[in-house]
């Protein structure tokens, strides 16, 4: 579809906030499928940090985990998370996500073990119970994607002691599900389900003709992770 081939920064600029602006799960998976093969030079151009940061946060939070671990990238897309985390010497990744097209990106980058069609929030994730060292999900987490309530089946595959990393926008358009978000985010820590280990905003880039949407980042024991502009990393622990 030409609305969704790659083009200059604000093409680029314009069809990121189309997406944010769809709320429909089916409809927000069909413009996913018919950008993924554009995704990684687009938000290149928003120079788009989230990957980088929430494994940064993971692996500065639990500095000795382990290149065995293994990990789990949610709502994974074209895979920049698992470039990320190969970078630092893991190799035991998992990913799922709700859009084929992008899990075929993500599949022809060869860094995956295992890759599942996957829409949370539709549906459990397919592991059994207490699977995972650590669970990512960076981007998706915002209206139309995946429902807070379902930030829970994280940590059910989640191991006892392990970690969660999680991110989500704060642009305006974004601000009432990050305040369901955090409420339920706040609801599970009071539960005794988790701890929160790190919670911090990040400021956002600067891309050369203008600034990228607003994140926040979580991080967590069956935590969070990182999003584009303003980023709030959040750490928990189980």
């Amino acid at each position: 579809m030409a609305q969704e081939e790659g083009g200059s920064l604000p093409e680029v600029l314009e069809r990121v906030g189309a997406l944010h602006g769809i709320t429909d799960l089916g409809q927000k998976l069909q413009f996913y499928d018919r950008w993924a093969p554009d995704y990684d030079q687009d938000v290149a151009a928003l120079q788009y940090r989230a990957p980088s940061l929430a494994v940064d946060c993971l692996t500065q939070a639990l500095p000795r985990l382990p290149p065995t671990a293994l990990i789990l990238d949610v709502a994974c897309g074209t895979g920049l998370v698992a470039v990320e985390l190969q970078a630092r010497g893991f190799l035991q990744l998992h990913g799922v996500d709700g859009s084929p097209e992008m899990l075929e990106q993500a599949r022809a980058r060869g860094l995956y073990q295992r890759l599942s069609l996957c829409t949370l929030g539709r549906e459990p994730l397919p592991s059994p119970e207490g699977t995972f060292d650590a669970v990512l999900m960076v981007g998706a987490l915002s209206d139309g994607q995946v429902p807070c309530s379902a930030v829970p089946e994280l940590l059910r595959v989640s191991k006892p002691g392990g970690l969660v990393c999680l991110t989500t926008r704060t642009n305006p358009s974004n601000l009432p599900y990050k305040e369901t978000l955090e409420t339920t985010l706040d609801q599970l820590e009071r539960g005794g389900m988790w701890e929160r280990l790190v919670a911090q905003p990040v400021d956002p880039p600067v891309p050369r003709m203008a600034s990228s949407p607003a994140s926040s980042t979580y991080t967590g024991r069956g935590g969070e992770g990182c999003g584009p502009r303003l980023n709030k990393p959040w750490l928990f622990q189980f």
